[in-house]
């Protein structure tokens, strides 16, 4: 059996991130061999990820790379907002961002086989982020835009809570035309539009909001008394003031420093005082932990749990 010395263990530290005992066990498990112990930390990260699987990874970051005219943004989560601040977790997903734009992968499952810096592949990376953090980690989703006639723009707001892609049908593309972009990208975020415009919208959708309204009307004994056309004049001014609400071109332009000018009226302004035919084609908006149930843990009832209490 091979000495194991503090400073096998201290290298193997700072080679993987693992905690010091852990690092110690793999050594002694691998009777020293360095490589071999790495190997261990990694296959003990794997057991780690099949034992988290049931937490629920809410938190996490949200990053954005950028390749000629080509943007991709990733979501990848972890358990705690902590790990999501850790500057090593921050570097993953900032390479993983990288390797998506770099690609074409049709699936997180793809994009878990692509080629990894200093790992076999991505997955293989996560496995061994996983076991040196010490928390479950998920790439959730991520998606690639490339414009083939303008440009993309980008946003990231609360340090990677939301990442945001704008693509643009432009023919001039200069400073000017990239500031107003940017701040289009910016209301994304602010004010989460689901479509850019209403022509994106299905009849089915109006008709069902004009159900719900009408419904919401009815039960209104004042309201519900009044003419037929009164009442389906009240149904489309509601209906249309959310159409207004979820579409990016009809939404108040946030920054307007007079009136109430829409987003499509400032960058009708844009592209006049520019001479360029600009557009907005579409945009991708991810919120870490959108959509996701964040698991509430009592602390106290775990430890209890653990000790048989």
């Amino acid at each position: 059996m091979a000495e194991i010395s503090a400073k096998m263990v201290k290298d193997l530290r700072e080679m993987t991130g693992a905690g010091m005992m852990d690092c110690k066990k793999a050594l002694v498990e691998t009777n020293g061999n360095m490589d071999e112990a790495v190997e261990f930390l990694r296959k003990k990260g794997q057991a780690k990820a099949e034992k988290k699987a049931s937490r629920v990874a809410a938190e996490g970051i949200c990053r954005i790379a950028v390749k000629d005219n080509s943007a991709a943004v990733v979501e990848v989560n972890s358990e705690t907002d902590f790990v999501a601040k850790n500057e090593k977790f921050q570097t993953f997903v900032e390479q993983v961002a990288n390797v998506i734009v770099q690609g074409d992968y049709a699936d997180v499952d793809a994009l878990l086989a692509a080629p990894f810096v200093d790992a076999n592949t991505v997955q293989e990376a996560l496995v061994e982020k996983i076991a040196t953090i010490g928390e479950k980690l998920s790439i959730r989703r991520f998606e690639k835009v490339t414009a083939e006639n303008g440009c993309v723009v980008t946003y990231t707001h609360g340090g990677g809570r939301i990442g945001v892609i704008v693509e643009a049908a432009t023919d001039v593309v200069n400073d000017a035309v990239k500031e107003a972009l940017s701040n289009v990208a910016m209301q994304v975020a602010a004010l989460y539009p689901k479509y850019v415009s209403r022509d994106e919208i299905g009849q089915d959708f109006i008709d069902h909001e004009r159900e719900i309204v009408l419904a919401q009307v009815m039960q209104d004994e004042k309201q519900s008394q009044k003419p037929a056309n009164v009442i389906d004049g009240i149904v489309n001014g509601r209906v249309n003031k959310e159409l207004k609400e979820i579409c990016l071109l009809d939404q108040v332009y946030v920054k307007a420093e007079e009136g109430k000018q829409t987003v499509a009226q400032y960058l009708a302004q844009v592209a006049k005082e520019n001479s360029a035919n600009l557009s907005i084609k579409r945009f991708v908006r991810f919120e870490t932990g959108e959509g996701l149930e964040k698991k509430s843990e009592n602390f106290a009832a775990e430890v209890a749990a653990q000790m048989g209490m």
